[in-house]
């Protein structure tokens, strides 16, 4: 193969990775000065919480939200459970709108009816061409304004708040969804593999900290 052919592919190879280093770089810049969501459930009367950086598309995240559910029933206000935005766009092209939508929800207080609305309908709107109307029709069962969830949905300000997410989770060393935090700590595959694995991780954090504050 001639070398200037071959000189002439290695630029464009190179040229269109540093296109995509600075499109993954400009989706996380400038977040600074945003705000990290903080949707969460629970009182934490046991000082313990729980983070998930997840992603509504994820098929993975969708099979732990009926373990998470049964969670949130086992424990109650004992602790807290939090939810941060960590779409997958380049293999889940709906994630960042369904993550517009709970943001938007959000805005009008009902966030976690979103939340449930998602992933309870995940494999209705996952491949859908138009998922954004389906939002909406979610939307319109939760009786928001449409008008301001519209605006909410396509503003700044939401996607600003769904970069900072993906962006601390990043900085943490989140690389796929969904990935646990366990009062700071990532849990590991192990203890999260199962309901069981996973109410001995918490269970063993709460006698940790309860012996630390004896």
């Amino acid at each position: 193969m001639d070398k200037k052919f071959l000189a002439i592919i290695c630029v464009i190879i190179l040229g269109f990775a540093g296109f995509i280093y600075f499109k993954q770089k400009n989706n996380t810049d400038n977040t600074s000065t945003v705000n990290l969501s903080e949707h969460t459930k629970g009182a934490g009367n046991k000082r313990v919480t729980l983070v998930e950086y997840g992603d509504y598309q994820c098929p993975v995240c969708g099979q732990y939200y009926q373990m998470l559910q049964a969670i949130e029933s086992k424990y109650g206000d004992d602790i807290t459970f939090q939810f941060r935005n960590f779409p997958l766009d380049a293999i889940h092209p709906n994630a960042r709108a369904a993550h517009r939508a709970a943001e938007a929800a959000g805005m009008q207080g009902k966030y976690f009816e979103m939340y449930d609305l998602l992933y309870q309908n995940q494999s209705t709107w996952s491949a859908s061409t138009n998922s954004s109307s389906i939002f909406e029709s979610y939307a319109t069962r939760l009786n928001l304004d449409l008008d301001k969830y519209r605006s909410d949905f396509l503003s700044e300000d939401v996607n600003n708040v769904i970069n900072a997410d993906a962006a601390e989770g990043q900085k943490l060393g989140v690389e796929g969804t969904p990935t646990f935090y366990l009062n700071g700590r990532k849990l590991s595959d192990d203890e999260r593999a199962s309901y069981d694995n996973l109410v001995k991780a918490i269970d063993a954090e709460i006698a940790k900290v309860t012996t630390s504050q004896n």
